[in-house]
């Protein structure tokens, strides 16, 4: 495994983070086809083994669940300063809203669950899943930067965001002397590559890491299609909503992938990823099974000469936006939000 440093910060984290949201109690949540505790502890202690260090997660993952089967797995496993562990908070609810709690105070709360559900004193990276247009950024700096101040969060990052917008984000914690976003997890693959129009570059330019998610676009970058077909294949509506419409073009570019993984003896698992980290940080790699994980280890060791790259790149088109960035716009202002805690209590501001 390869080591580097997380954009402006000193955690020095593997190549691959570890994706955690395939785990989780089926019952309690946005996913049916997630692990249970004892088969999600197989692919944290194999993830270990193959030295990754970095482990992403979020209170919206099966209702905490994930971020529970997580911390239970990294205790029993791992030493605390060995690992590094990121995970994320939602918008507010209109309940809380309307009960008056501001954005500060949501971050605290949900903070403080995220802790409890981890059984860990701090988290490593703390991470806005997704933009709120009902709370105003000024008031999710402030709360950002009271957990930082306060040790249970070391750095802050963002998701589904636009680059002016986390460009704003950043001015604004700069002027008020805040932390500010360290990294970046967007939707960026070989086959949905949106984010190069204005992320990509805006990131490079202030070194802030890009750790995007869904690097193999579920699974679509693993396989050719129709070739053993997954359960979360078969029941991810969502992420039929993302790839679908275009596969197509994608299938075009699927086809290479496989030429070229038969040309390397290596799995496509192996070239997507290659591709990947010629651009990123440290992409999100979801596991539910071992040879998930340990083919997205073995990606940091195949090298891509500039000619197959151009070949992957080629025959790219443009894709509309998908997932929670299509719906990353003012309007969608107070309508429901992709995930939501489910049954997952959160812990009162104190």
């Amino acid at each position: 495994m390869k080591y580097t440093k997380l954009g402006n910060s000193d955690l020095n984290v593997s190549r691959i983070c570890m994706g955690c949201m395939g785990f989780g109690d089926a019952g309690r949540g946005q996913h049916s086809w997630t692990l249970d505790e004892a088969h999600s502890r197989e692919i944290i202690r194999r993830g270990l083994e193959l030295g990754v260090n970095f482990y992403d997660t979020a209170i919206g993952y099966q209702s905490g669940t994930s971020e529970q089967y997580l911390g239970r797995a990294l205790k029993d496993f791992a030493k605390r300063d060995e690992v590094m562990v990121a995970t994320k908070f939602l918008p507010r609810t209109p309940e809380e809203i309307a009960a008056g709690i501001s954005g500060i105070q949501h971050i605290d709360n949900m903070l403080n669950t995220s802790l409890k559900n981890l059984g860990m004193d701090y988290v490593d990276l703390y991470i806005y899943h997704m933009w709120d247009w009902n709370t105003p950024i000024e008031e999710i700096m402030e709360g950002l930067n009271r957990v930082v101040k306060a040790g249970k969060a070391r750095y802050i990052g963002i998701s589904n965001c636009f680059a002016w917008q986390l460009a704003k984000a950043n001015a604004f914690a700069k002027a008020e002397g805040f932390a500010p976003f360290i990294s970046v997890q967007g939707h960026y693959n070989l086959i949905f590559r949106e984010e190069e129009r204005e992320m990509v570059p805006y990131c490079e330019e202030e070194n802030i890491a890009l750790t995007p998610y869904s690097a193999l676009a579920s699974g679509r970058l693993s396989r050719l299609p129709g070739v053993n077909d997954t359960k979360r294949g078969a029941e991810d509506s969502y992420a039929k909503f993302k790839y679908d419409a275009t596969a197509a073009v994608d299938n075009i570019i699927i086809s290479r992938v496989a030429e070229l993984a038969e040309k390397h003896a290596v799995s496509m698992t192996e070239v997507s990823l290659a591709w990947l980290l010629t651009r990123v940080t440290s992409p999100v790699v979801g596991a539910t099974k071992l040879h998930h994980i340990e083919g997205a280890a073995k990606a940091t060791d195949l090298i891509l000469s500039e000619a197959e790259i151009s070949y992957l790149e080629e025959a790219y088109v443009p894709h509309p936006l998908a997932g929670v960035m299509a719906q990353n716009k003012r309007t969608d202002a107070g309508k429901k939000h992709v995930w939501t805690t489910g049954d997952q209590p959160i812990t009162e501001c104190k």
